[in-house]
């Protein structure tokens, strides 16, 4: 183990990992997103956790906290069951593809690959008009169209560490006409197989602490059904925009972190 590594199992890492949970949680159900977006950043950012053991340990803490968030949007009768399991499907396979491909990738690409992610989400989020009272129409071209969504998604899981929410929701409405409030249930039980497939991947690679995801996802749960109550309150558009403008401090951040790692090189 390593002296950051190392550092990362004293009370101020805890107590950083408790935030971070809390703060992924209350996000999480709030925008259907798995958290990674939060995770993965500030693992990375403030507790020293290079690219790959930020990812494999934030799609490890994904897991609880997609779960709580499911319950909390089926209650209010927002999850697509049969939608959300055929993106599964192809989620699955594309999060062994993915995990399989982030121990070939320098720290440098990853970290840009995750910076051009966030900004391709940013953009969809100001084309996407949300609506509360469309409905998803599934036909047989949906459903492939939904497996060759659910496949992309998995190997962005397994190579950033992020469920796929903040992919999956917008598509599902700019795409299929779904409203906002069931593509966000619908992505996060998407995202408890894709998880837990991603996660088996990386273990056996060595990139999860589980310690780490144990303390974070747990305490994500805390917050998810919040969140998931406040996404019933808040104008969707306005969450779109605080949801956007929050990916690009996270972009900025990140970037020069990358543009730092490049001049190391």
């Amino acid at each position: 183990m390593s002296e950051a590594q190392t550092l990362n199992r004293g009370p101020r890492a805890v107590v950083s990992f408790v935030v971070i949970g809390l703060t992924a949680g209350l996000l999480s159900g709030l925008f259907g997103v798995g958290g990674g977006t939060v995770i993965v950043p500030l693992l990375v950012l403030f507790l020293h956790f290079n690219q790959r053991l930020g990812a494999g340990t934030s799609l490890a803490a994904i897991v609880p906290t997609a779960t709580v968030g499911v319950v909390s949007y089926a209650l209010h009768g927002s999850v697509a069951w049969i939608p959300a399991l055929i993106l599964a499907a192809g989620s699955v396979v594309g999060a062994q593809i993915g995990t399989r491909l982030l121990p070939r990738i320098s720290q440098t690409v990853l970290r840009w690959f995750f910076v051009g992610f966030l900004v391709i989400v940013i953009i969809s989020l100001f084309l996407v008009i949300p609506s509360r009272d469309a409905a998803f129409d599934l036909t047989v071209l949906s459903g492939i169209a939904l497996v060759v969504v659910g496949v992309a998604t998995g190997i962005l899981a397994g190579l950033i560490g992020v469920g796929g929410g903040v992919i999956v929701v917008p598509i599902l409405m700019l795409a299929f006409g779904t409203s906002d409030l069931v593509a966000k249930g619908t992505s996060l039980l998407m995202m408890i197989p894709t998880a837990i497939s991603g996660t088996i991947g990386n273990l056996r690679n060595h990139n999860v602490d589980l310690l780490a995801a144990a303390i974070v996802g747990v305490s994500a749960c805390a917050t998810t059904a919040l969140g998931a109550w406040l996404a019933t309150l808040i104008d969707p558009m306005l969450g779109n925009m605080l949801f956007a403008a929050y990916l690009v401090v996270i972009a900025v951040q990140m970037a020069m972190k990358a543009i730092k790692g490049r001049r190391k090189a």
